[in-house]
């Protein structure tokens, strides 16, 4: 597995640092934003390190893609929002932070003011309650 030791996605994957983890396959992680934008802002990565979209390769992409999808239905069932924005961002001048490859899933309900990240902490035991929620649709859904 190709990973990078400076990287906060690599060291998810490895079991290095905690997340709060939905789901994983052979090729994806899925775990929530811990300065979620709105309760549910979950992250999919592909367990291998590429920076962006101009790494990544055609294996991993689609895998990341495939679980975003089923994750987006268990986000709704589980979190029944009015709408879902599916992000994905590349290089620090078009706003990514952490650089290794993630799509972004985000609840949004109507009203919501439109952002990309959020600066505020969720509080864990939020974070640990939405995570149950959502792997609980998602086995349901299995």
């Amino acid at each position: 597995m190709t990973a990078d030791p400076d990287c906060i996605f690599c060291k998810i994957v490895s079991g290095e640092l905690p997340s709060f983890k939905i789901v994983e396959d052979d090729y994806t992680l899925t775990f929530l934003d811990l300065f979620p934008v709105s309760d549910g802002h979950t992250l999919v990565i592909p367990k291998r390190h590429f920076r962006d979209v101009f790494e990544i390769d055609e294996t991993s992409l689609a895998a990341v893609t495939a679980a975003s999808r089923r994750v987006a239905h268990a986000i709704e069932i589980a979190l029944q929002p009015d709408g879902l924005s599916v992000f994905q961002l590349n290089r620090a001048a078009a706003g990514q932070t952490v650089f290794h490859y993630h799509m972004h899933l985000l609840p949004r309900n109507a009203g919501d003011p439109f952002k990309l990240h959020s600066r505020v902490r969720a509080s864990d035991d939020a974070l640990r309650e939405i995570a149950a929620r959502i792997a609980t649709a998602m086995e349901r859904e299995n």
